[in-house]
């Protein structure tokens, strides 16, 4: 059969598979949870689904079982087993940069194979993982020492996009697994105060700066590392203290070397890792030096075991195509625009916004892999915050605005921290909201409160709102690598049955060619500008006001 051929036939089984939840949709949307709930008493046994450590209740979103089966009809008819398969076979699935996406392969024990142009690029993998723990285990032992024979204190990772989010997610999400006497900074917005706040309260000579960024080029993280360099070396007076004090995580030997590091202390990683991705790979050095060697493995493994189930598990019984379906349900034919992650742990506070740079760079497209322009919605927008913080701010626009929010709750069944009734009451919170969401308050449960007849209304809590609940016994290193593959995952799912491409990043271009021009005509007073008369007027108030 031909491509085009092919093609069609896709195009026309996808399109029959949305057609039906189309139909089945406008059935759905005038069903309420409290009725699917009282129809079904076992609805809360069913809807549910294990993979590792992760137990995923999603009984409180607005799904019947056939709405699964159609859903998951879609994604056969999207040929999401397929895309898997493409993926973890190393196929040129990012077709705008030519390349493939193969973060999977920084999470494959060391006795896999995955060939790339004919050559296993495992081996190569576990080569600097090995390198990293040594490094890391002579950090955390005191025998890595500064230019004055000085112990490292402070490691202050320099990077920004993946290159920061991932490591500061990572450390807070495994501060409690952290070496103490070690403390952890993160430096990435070009906006000078981040540079001082952090370094003005180190010694350099106690300070280890990991410099993280593929072709050593990126504009705020070399920004911050030359001013980084420049402070190091004024106060240690000697430019030979740059190789004592700084390492490097790019795929640029050359430019690397010509920044004052050595050779052997370049962490390598390949082009087939996106930012968004790259957490697993040398990108994770400081989590790696903060958590120790064997923690970063663990981290690792519960990412491998989540790529497993993805890999193998059916569709119906795969959490990340569940996650990922839902999210099309509400995003497609609900015509809800944003997600809530709420995750129910304070070393969790940076989870939601390491997930938003994953999903909305990676499906924030407006074009199919084939270039056509979509004419339907693609990622939401995702955003959250711990609780039980969120509830005493945006959680009044959940309940009771006029917007669909479906929630993420995720929560922990022991604390790190136990610290008298504290764990009890914050998941009280946990189940409470969920269920509040779900069933909401009617006018006559007001009623029978004993509310006066005109506050009434302003009581009533519509309820059928949607959230899945993800439950693990404790968070360790290896349910967070489950967490973070689940969610990658999910994303992948979305982007498959859109047909776009997640593993591509355009949009952040333009403003970055746009800034370099712009800043040419900031540092000089006499350019002409040629922009609109909006962009003119402010560089004009600017020049004047700088």
């Amino acid at each position: 059969m031909s491509m085009h051929h092919t093609e069609k036939n896709y195009q026309a089984a996808a399109s029959m598979a949305w057609q039906a939840l189309d139909s089945h949709y406008k059935q759905m949307r005038y069903l309420h949870l409290r009725d699917l709930f009282a129809d079904d008493p076992l609805r809360g046994q069913r809807l549910v689904a294990n993979a590792g450590d992760i137990f995923l209740d999603y009984s409180k979103n607005i799904i019947t079982a056939e709405t699964m089966a159609l859903l998951v009809g879609l994604a056969e008819a999207c040929h999401l087993k397929q895309k898997i398969a493409a993926m973890f076979r190393g196929d040129v699935i990012n077709v705008t940069e030519q390349r493939p996406a193969l973060h999977v392969a920084l999470r494959m024990p060391e006795h896999a194979e995955l060939k790339l142009d004919g050559i296993n690029i495992i081996p190569g993998v576990h080569a600097v993982l090995r390198r990293m723990a040594a490094f890391s285990e002579q950090v955390r032992q005191g025998v890595w020492r500064g230019y004055t024979g000085k112990r490292i204190r402070n490691v202050v990772n320099i990077g920004i996009g993946g290159s920061d989010l991932g490591p500061v997610m990572a450390f807070e999400a495994l501060r409690h697994y952290s070496q103490r006497d070690l403390a952890f900074h993160f430096i990435s917005n070009i906006d000078g105060t981040d540079f001082q706040e952090v370094v003005g309260r180190l010694s350099p000579d106690e300070t280890l700066f990991v410099v993280c960024s593929k072709s050593f080029s990126t504009l705020e993280t070399m920004t911050n590392a030359q001013s980084a360099r420049q402070w190091l070396v004024a106060k240690m007076g000697s430019e030979a203290a740059v190789a004592k004090h700084f390492v490097a995580v790019s795929t640029h030997a050359e430019a690397v070397a010509q920044f004052g590091i050595a050779p052997h202390n370049m962490f390598e990683f390949w082009d087939w890792v996106g930012g968004r991705y790259s957490l697993a790979s040398a990108i994770g050095l400081s989590t790696m030096i903060a958590i120790g060697p064997d923690n970063f493995y663990a981290l690792l493994a519960g990412f491998y075991g989540m790529d497993e189930h993805f890999h193998t598990a059916p569709l119906a019984e795969n959490l990340p195509v569940i996650l990922g379906l839902l999210t099309i349900w509400y995003n497609n034919f609900f015509g809800a625009q944003t997600l809530a992650v709420l995750p129910y742990d304070q070393y969790l506070k940076r989870f939601p916004a390491y997930i938003q740079q994953l999903a909305m760079e990676s499906n924030g497209k407006q074009v199919t892999v084939d270039g056509s322009v979509v004419n339907y919605q693609t990622s939401p927008i995702y955003w959250g915050e711990p609780g039980t913080n969120g509830q005493h701010s945006f959680f009044q626009l959940i309940h009771q605005g006029t917007k669909l929010v479906p929630c993420d709750f995720i929560g922990f069944c022991q604390s790190l921290n136990p610290l008298g009734n504290h764990h009890d009451l914050l998941m009280a919170n946990f189940f409470a909201q969920s269920e509040s969401l779900a069933f909401g308050k009617t006018a006559q449960e007001v009623k029978a409160d004993g509310v006066l007849d005109h506050l009434v209304a302003a009581h009533v809590f519509p309820g059928n709102r949607p959230s899945n609940t993800l439950l693990v016994k404790c968070l360790t290193p290896a349910t967070l690598g489950q967490l973070l593959a689940l969610y990658e995952h999910s994303v992948f799912t979305q982007g498959a049955i859109w047909n776009i491409n997640s593993f591509d990043q355009w949009g952040v271009e333009l403003g970055k060619v746009s800034a370099q021009r712009i800043y040419n005509e900031l540092q000089h007073a006499d350019p002409v500008l040629a922009h609109d008369s909006s962009t003119n007027s402010l560089i004009d108030r600017y020049r004047q006001m700088k």
